[in-house]
């Protein structure tokens, strides 16, 4: 009898129908706040780095792991998928050459250097790689732009030298490689290596390096 008078009270006051609304909608609200939503990794490729200063090959790679927000990795190996964001770790460039032509899903990464002659990747916080080196001053002004519209051939070396002073860091996604990088001094295990390949244009390729 009570509820029957309340119903028609509410109706008399014109606020039945809103409370009806707000009880059903309520669930369905909670449910929506309550959704946890699940973001790409990595929408676009992220573009080329090169810095503008000079000093050493340590305090280069420190300017650049700083402007990239890296930090070292924490443990002694690790697959890119399941390295932390917003770190780097190195990789021997056999390994690197062989996962790049053969487009292998995954790359693994170690906290320490293999060798003298190892490259440095850089995993950013969206999840995406950047491969570390050194090029030429003359390559630069082709590979800085955020949108290539062509293919671009380039040498990135493991180590500074003359032909190749400037560090940059390259997206692994745009990377096509057809060769092994090529020891300078091929007598010479721990001699410098440079990793000839294309830089892709603004269309993407299918990721080596992986998903988180």
């Amino acid at each position: 009898m009570r509820a029957t008078i309340l119903v028609r009270s509410l109706s008399s006051c014109g606020l039945l129908g809103p409370l009806l609304l707000s009880l059903v909608a309520s669930p369905l609200d909670a449910a929506q706040r309550g959704k946890t939503e699940v973001l790409p990794v990595q929408k676009t490729a992220p573009a080329a780095v090169v810095l503008d200063g000079s000093g050493s090959e340590q305090e280069l790679r420190k300017q650049l792991r700083a402007k990239n927000g890296v930090a070292e990795l924490r443990v002694s190996s690790v697959r890119f998928s399941e390295a932390p964001t917003g770190s780097f770790g190195f990789i021997a460039p056999q390994l690197l050459g062989m996962a790049l032509v053969t487009q292998s899903p995954d790359l693994g990464l170690e906290r320490v250097p293999p060798s003298d002659n190892a490259y440095e990747i850089h995993k950013l916080a969206d999840g995406s790689g950047l491969l570390v080196g050194f090029i030429g001053q003359e390559l630069v002004p082709l590979v800085t732009p955020e949108k290539r519209p062509k293919t671009v051939r380039i040498a990135l070396y493991s180590t500074p030298s003359d032909k190749a002073s400037r560090i940059a860091a390259v997206p692994l996604v745009k990377l096509v490689v057809d060769r092994m990088p090529v020891r300078l001094e091929p007598k010479r295990l721990d001699s410098p290596v440079m990793l000839d390949m294309d830089l892709q244009g603004s269309a993407n390729r299918k990721s080596v390096q992986g998903s988180p």
